[in-house]
């Protein structure tokens, strides 16, 4: 079975640039400076208000991958480390690669995936008449997605929801959180120009995935005893 695991990172629009309706509609529930503060930090959540800056993938098999990322054209050229292409895009290319990569793969992993990524690939993709190659929503128990935020929350049946940090810690993982970055960094990073650091850190939680994946498929995963 051919497999692949993705993760996205996401940046939100100027809160300004946004039209005064979108702007009022955003801030209703609004009701102290902290708060306006908090929707405006929180803009790269959703594919309305937010965009696509990279795309990381990688076969776990073969440990192969890339990530597409944004970058102005001619600042950073293309490069590869440890197998793995580093792709300079714009969100429409980053979109159209990743479309044409998974429509290849049986099965697809990711953390967390259901619930943001793709939703967010899926809006993201129609905002650009892209069309999908493959169902990113597919039948939750059976489908060939296996979303392992699902997976290890027994389908919601543990009361505690943990993130891909902490279930690294639990496992003894290396988590990308370890570097100093995490997801709440990457505005400042893009704006600062750090389009390399914001690639590798994409690639890093992937590689965090794989070996949260392995784990998963061989201490937690039931397969009845056929002997």
């Amino acid at each position: 079975m051919s497999r692949i695991i993705f993760d996205i990172e996401t940046v939100g629009m100027d809160f300004e640039s946004l039209d005064k309706a979108t702007q009022e509609y955003l801030l209703r529930w609004a009701e102290t400076e902290e708060d306006v503060h908090g929707v405006k930090e929180s803009l790269s959540l959703y594919p309305q208000t937010g965009a696509i800056i990279a795309i990381g993938m990688l076969n776990p098999d073969s440990l192969k991958g890339a990530v597409y990322f944004q970058a102005p054209e001619g600042s950073l050229l293309p490069f590869e480390e440890n197998g793995i292409s580093f792709q300079i895009r714009t969100e429409q290319e980053i979109l159209r690669s990743f479309w044409d990569a998974i429509k290849s793969y049986d099965q697809f992993i990711t953390f967390n995936g259901r619930g943001f990524d793709c939703p967010f690939i899926i809006v993201r993709s129609a905002v650009h008449k892209i069309r999908p190659t493959r169902d990113l929503m597919p039948n939750r128990y059976s489908g060939p997605h296996v979303d392992l935020f699902d997976q290890l929350t027994f389908y919601g049946a543990s009361r505690r929801r943990f993130s891909l940090d902490m279930w690294c810690k639990t496992f003894g993982i290396k988590s990308p959180k370890s570097e100093g970055i995490t997801g709440y960094n990457i505005k400042d990073l893009f704006s600062s120009e750090r389009y390399a650091e914001i690639a590798k850190y994409c690639l890093g939680d992937i590689m965090a995935t794989k070996e949260l994946f392995t784990y998963w498929e061989n201490y937690i995963r039931f397969f009845p005893d056929k002997s």
